[in-house]
């Protein structure tokens, strides 16, 4: 049976030189699998997902000293993954021109991925949620798939739980409003 690893422990492993590897070998054992797939629910694609989680990845390594423990190491990891999944985007963005044909790109990859349950109204909500703005999809990805409280999102966001709440409440309404027209 494994423990659970606490996040003082972690930190201290991370932030001495002598443990850091092995901190960052726990971080990434602890952590890898729930950023790898909140980065996935934005970028979509598989391979993207990879490459954004390493470039997570390796910001953490660069950055972990800057680190200050005033919030949760899981809120600051899910920050840094949401801002490369962002940057990412962005990129993609402006290599594709405007903002329809990288929702385009976004809507067929979700229909062709391998890694995807092609359940139909899976497939139906994936495409209502990039219909969201990027702050909107980030909200209720964090809020309904990873069930996290409003004020861990505020703090992974660096903004109130009061703006967290009406991002959510928008985004659901926006897909709520999404659904009933594909239906």
């Amino acid at each position: 049976m494994e423990k659970e690893v606490t996040e003082e422990f972690l930190l201290r492993l991370l932030k001495n030189e002598n443990s850091r590897r092995e901190g960052m070998a726990l971080l990434i054992h602890t952590y890898q699998e729930r950023m790898y797939w909140h980065i996935r629910k934005m970028v979509i694609n598989h391979d993207d997902a990879r490459d954004v989680l390493q470039e997570t990845l390796v910001r953490v390594w660069k950055n972990v000293h800057q680190f200050r423990g005033e919030s949760a190491i899981s809120s600051w990891l899910y920050r840094i993954a949401s801002n490369e999944s962002l940057r990412f985007l962005e990129r993609k963005q402006r290599k594709l021109g405007h903002k329809v044909e990288l929702q385009e790109m976004l809507v067929n990859e979700l229909e062709t991925a391998p890694f995807i349950s092609g359940e139909a109204i899976r497939i139906a909500l994936q495409k209502a949620i990039l219909v969201l703005t990027d702050r909107q999809r980030l909200v209720f990805n964090m809020r309904y798939f990873d069930e996290m409280d409003y004020s861990d999102i505020a703090d992974v966001l660096e903004t109130t739980a009061n703006n967290v709440k009406v991002l959510y409440h928008n985004a659901k309404t926006r897909i709520e409003e999404t659904l009933k027209e594909e239906i």
